[in-house]
């Protein structure tokens, strides 16, 4: 059993004619947390609808936004749903793909860093 020594105490520091030194406290600044975006892929197999009602009911979406993500989708590849952080980010891929695969659709959805 090995003993230790207790912690020398602190003496806050003091000059030669009796005044004390004040310390000054800093703040530390925290970084905020790394965002990620969640991306829907497109395939040939799933409906658009499928996609717009998945962007309603799992990203918040209204139907308008809901319909222009599911074009954006489908016309350049890939759309952003939301930003996330990572946890939501990873819950939400997992929400879509469980979603497509009991409705028998091949949708695939990846969480990625925002840059």
């Amino acid at each position: 059993m090995a003993s230790q020594s207790p912690p020398p105490t602190v003496q806050p520091p003091h000059t030669s004619d009796g005044d004390s030194v004040v310390l000054e406290r800093r703040t530390q600044r925290t970084q905020p947390p790394q965002m990620f975006q969640v991306v829907m892929l497109n395939d040939d197999f799933t409906p658009m609808e499928f996609v717009v009602r998945v962007l309603q009911e799992f990203f918040s979406k209204d139907r308008e936004a809901a319909t222009q993500i599911m074009l954006k989708i489908h016309l350049d590849g890939k759309g952003v749903c939301g930003v996330y952080s990572k946890d939501v980010a990873a819950t939400k891929v997992d929400q879509v793909q469980d979603a497509a695969h009991q409705a028998g659709h091949p949708l695939q959805c990846l969480s990625e860093p925002v840059e």
